[in-house]
């Protein structure tokens, strides 16, 4: 039995809530970044125990997205979007005020396993929608949620630099999310997505491992940009550390714009074609920032990686909700926690390679590992990843 056998809300209330929540999951993730220095500086942190501390956060995520992947299949999404996003509200503000590390370690726990979990169900909720509506969707949910973390990011540093506090910012975003979420909630899915299976959890296997590697890369490419971009500018092209902020920027402005025009292009152009060729230009884009010394040709690079990203991961996501071989929450949870490790873990492992070679080796490594991606995008069975079966 499926989810959508069941009494559902309407078509519109369905993908207006499932853009809402995609754009409160991006908004929320983000918001935090921007506290992150006044907590080191509160708590008196070294760099080496700030990396500590925020590995809690990576933490929270990949335990929680296997379990509300789980739970998605039993209670349906509504009620793990609901629970998530109020976790996610009643820590910010602890984020923000608090001066215990073992506080703020747990605090970040929680908040790393709320967004984890918004995530993760969300693409389960994505899927339904797309598949209730016979139509694609995906890649504009993924702008969306770009959309919201640039708008996180953005709207608590304005509120700081207006002279508020990181708690009162803090206390004016969890409102806003808690709003959003409410907002949200009647257009979520509340029946559970199989009977016929009861496993908790699912190791992945065959097609939806080989998706998952593959958003384990395009999710490090990411990392590469959000976690390396300013460092390399400063360190290896020798721009001013004012600028430095462009790198990301570049590559995001891209890939929001690729991904809100995304369902477009995914209507005309075989998913296929999408993965391939998003790859290879990622690839060139990431090959381009590592070879050539011109800080210019740098910005094109990151512009270049965040256009060929944009729509892989919602191509690939899509085709998760095709494959037979895996019920799709637990499909979903596996892909996602697979996708995660890559960009929060993945950039870790670039430091090292840095360490021990050279950072524009690490990234040229990351050029590599796309290419792989475009290769894998090849065999993947054509109906599946074009759509073909949905008519």
């Amino acid at each position: 039995m499926s989810l959508l056998d069941n009494p559902l809300p309407t078509s519109t209330q369905a993908q207006r809530s499932t853009r809402l929540a995609f754009l409160i999951a991006g908004f929320a993730g983000a918001a935090w970044a921007p506290i992150i220095p006044y907590v080191k500086l509160r708590c008196g942190l070294t760099d080496a125990h700030l990396g500590l501390l925020l590995l809690c956060l990576g933490t929270g995520s990949i335990i929680a997205m296997p379990v509300a992947g789980a739970l998605a299949g039993r209670l349906g999404c509504r009620w793990i979007v609901a629970f998530s996003t109020l976790a996610v509200c009643c820590v910010l503000p602890v984020l923000a005020t608090s001066s215990s590390v073992p506080l703020l370690a747990v605090a970040l726990t929680i908040f790393g396993a709320g967004i984890g979990s918004i995530d993760c169900v969300i693409n389960v909720q994505a899927i339904l929608v797309e598949r209730a509506c016979q139509r694609t969707m995906m890649s504009g949910f993924h702008g969306l949620f770009s959309v919201g973390g640039l708008s996180g990011a953005t709207g608590v540093s304005t509120l700081l630099s207006l002279g508020l506090s990181p708690t009162i910012a803090c206390s004016a975003v969890s409102v806003l999310i808690l709003l959003g979420g409410i907002l949200a909630l009647p257009g979520l899915f509340t029946s559970h997505t199989s009977s016929g299976d009861n496993q908790p959890f699912a190791i992945p296997h065959g097609v939806v491992l080989i998706i998952g590697i593959m958003c384990f890369i395009v999710f490090l490419a990411e990392g590469a940009a959000i976690d390396w971009s300013a460092v390399f500018l400063a360190t290896i092209r020798h721009v001013d550390v004012r600028y430095t902020g462009l790198g990301y920027v570049a590559f995001a402005c891209t890939m929001t714009a690729g991904r809100l025009l995304g369902d477009h292009l995914v209507r005309r152009v075989p998913g296929r074609t999408l993965v391939t060729a998003g790859s290879l230009l990622g690839a060139l884009g990431m090959l381009l920032i590592a070879t050539i010394p011109v800080w210019q040709l740098t910005l094109f690079g990151y512009a270049m990686v965040g256009a060929g990203c944009a729509n892989i991961v919602p191509v690939l996501y899509s085709t998760v909700g095709r494959q037979k071989l895996m019920p799709e929450h637990l499909a979903v949870s596996a892909v996602t926690t697979l996708g995660y490790a890559g960009i929060l873990l993945g950039p870790a492992a670039l430091g090292f390679i840095a360490q021990s070679l050279s950072l524009p080796f690490a990234l040229g490594t990351v050029g590599v590992l796309l290419m792989v991606v475009a290769l894998s995008g090849m065999i993947l069975p054509r109906a599946l990843i074009n759509g073909e079966d949905q008519g």
